[in-house]
């Protein structure tokens, strides 16, 4: 009997998990970094679409823990962990970072590498691999994820459609 098979969105500052047969997409990925954590043989995979580096830069106290690098990856591997996942078995993709609008060599702009240094710092703390990247230059970013297979498609307008 054939499954039916649909796409799990995520928004901006947001995190969302899926078991195959269904997929995850991000769209809007410039200077924010989406990140794939997932464990191939449970087909299960969480998609989070980060906005900024760190929660410390928050000014609030009530604040969405899903715009930030560390507090999303956190969440997300909490939800990861709830549907049945193995963590030695976890590997993560990731994508975006762009700069997408030049500015001086002033670091604090440069958002899109703070973010990708801020995820890789994050899944190293986890000990999770990143076995494929497609991060920085100056286009957005457009991926889905199918747990089902671990590839991870990636649609700019500049370099067309790639899979890692």
């Amino acid at each position: 009997m054939n499954e039916i098979k649909s796409i799990v969105k995520v928004g901006i500052a947001d995190v969302n998990i899926v078991t195959a047969p269904n997929t995850i997409r991000t769209t809007g990925l410039g200077s924010c970094v989406g990140i794939v954590i997932y464990d191939l043989p449970k087909k299960t995979a969480g998609l989070a679409h980060i906005m900024l580096p760190d929660s410390n830069l928050a000014k609030q106290t009530n604040f969405n823990a899903f715009k930030y690098a560390d507090t999303a990856i956190d969440n997300m591997m909490e939800k990861l962990l709830e549907n049945g996942v193995r963590k030695f078995a976890l590997k993560a993709k990731i994508a975006g970072g762009a700069q997408m609008f030049q500015f001086s060599s002033n670091d604090t702009i440069r958002i899109g590498r703070r973010n990708v240094e801020a995820v890789l710092k994050r899944l190293s703390k986890y000990h999770i691999p990143v076995v494929a990247s497609d991060v920085g230059g100056n286009c957005g970013r457009t991926i889905d994820f199918d747990p089902d297979t671990g590839e991870l498609k990636i649609r700019t307008v500049s370099k067309g459609e790639a899979i890692i």
